[in-house]
């Protein structure tokens, strides 16, 4: 039988819960750090730069996002249509955040993702 929450009256973690829950979903982090050193980028390109990720989750988390207010979409009507993701500067905040991680990346697992040395 699971346990059932208790409640937090005044709401004091529900904007950390938020924000983890966001970057905790499956690919999100690598969404947003790829948007973040490759600057607006197409739908077939974060496909691909991002690998084994199915076209389904991409989309999902491309929508996610941008509802959040954390990603813009940008349409551009030509044949065939193209459409454009780049992060909001509500993302750049996250900046020493994405610097942090990829050092630690790079101490614990080898080469930097971004390219940069980092001491």
């Amino acid at each position: 039988m699971a346990r059932k929450k208790k409640p937090d009256p005044d709401n004091r973690h529900e904007p950390l819960a938020k924000l983890l829950g966001i970057l905790s979903s499956p690919w999100t982090m690598l969404l947003l750090h790829r948007l973040h050193i490759g600057g607006p980028t197409r739908f077939g390109e974060l496909k691909r730069a991002l690998g084994a990720i199915s076209t389904k989750t991409l989309t999902e988390r491309l929508r996610m996002l941008e509802a959040e207010g954390w990603l813009t979409r940008h349409y551009n009507p030509t044949v065939p249509p193209q459409v454009t993701y780049a992060i909001t500067k509500r993302v750049l905040e996250l900046d020493g955040v994405m610097i942090e991680l990829d050092r630690i990346a790079e101490r614990w697992y080898g080469k930097s993702t971004t390219g940069r040395r980092n001491s």
